[in-house]
This record gives structure tokens, sequence and C-alpha cells, in this order.
């Protein structure tokens, strides 16, 4: 779609040469669940990742990006974090710690660089779609374009 808002995301992957496409859908019929974006997109729904934040008993914080298609299993999220256990968020607790929204929570421009895990299946694509940083907004990527941004390891984490 031509000239979509400039998030955040974008702006710092414009500013880093980092190739990428963004993508608007139409959120007016409140389907803005990962699965329902894949259909608006015309992309199968594992080439569609979501953005969860997580954190450990002692409140460090870590993003995980798995496929709409998937849950993330949090043994093997706080194994790879390499932390005892390991716990979603609340809801209100996203946007003051990360500057994002609810379904518009994207894994690059977070107020902090947070410790971050993209699912190994990504790797299978040669391009990705995470979050643009706001709803309705979604930018396909290389996996390992975004893995380097963000300072992302590879794990098994569905």
């Amino acid at each position: 779609m031509a000239n979509p808002t400039k998030t955040n995301a974008i702006r710092l992957l414009e500013n880093s040469s980092i190739a990428f496409t963004a993508h608007e859908y139409d959120i007016s019929d409140g389907e803005i669940d990962a699965q329902s974006i894949a259909r608006k997109l015309g992309v199968e729904g594992d080439r569609v990742f979501k953005t969860l934040v997580a954190e450990s008993p002692e409140k460090e914080h870590f993003v995980f990006v798995v496929p709409a298609v998937g849950s993330l299993n949090l043994k093997k999220a706080a194994k790879v974090a390499k932390v005892k256990s390991i716990a979603m968020i609340k809801q209100k607790e996203l946007l003051p710690l990360t500057g994002y929204i609810h379904g518009g929570c994207s894994p690059i421009g977070m107020k902090k660089l947070f410790p971050t895990f993209i699912d190994e299946t990504a790797i299978l694509f040669e391009k990705m779609f995470v979050s643009g940083g706001k709803v309705g907004l979604n930018l396909e990527i290389s996996p390992e374009d975004l893995a380097g941004f963000v300072n992302a390891d590879f794990a098994d984490l569905c």
C-alpha cells in the first residue's frame, strides 16, 4: 500500500537501510488476530508472526516473535532466556514498557532493546511478516535482517 503511516519501526528500518515492505490492512471488522491478518495480507499464517512480551520472576523482560498459528511454549521460552520461569506480561503493562499497544506491538523500536528470540521456523521463509508498530500495519522483512536489527536469536519457541 502506498505511503503507510510512518511508525517508529518504519523510521528505524529506513534509517538503517534495511529492506522491508509495509502492508496496511483493514481493521474496521475488528479482526486483528494474527491469523486474520494473514488472510487479509493473502499469505500463509505461518509467515505472519506475533510479538509477545514476557517477564521472569526477577522482572527481566523478554521478547518472543512466534508464528501466528502457534503458541509460545513458556517452558521453552524460559530455557532459551536462561531463567527459571517466565510469564506473559499483563496487557496494561505493554504500552508503558514497550511504547506499543496490544495488536500493534512490533519487535522493532521498543522503548528499550530487550533480549529477543524469534521462532526458528522464521528461517524457512525468505520474508516474514511482523507488526509495523500500529494496528493495521505489518512489515515484510527477511528473518535474518530482523534478527540482526533487534539482536535476536532463533530458537524453538512453540
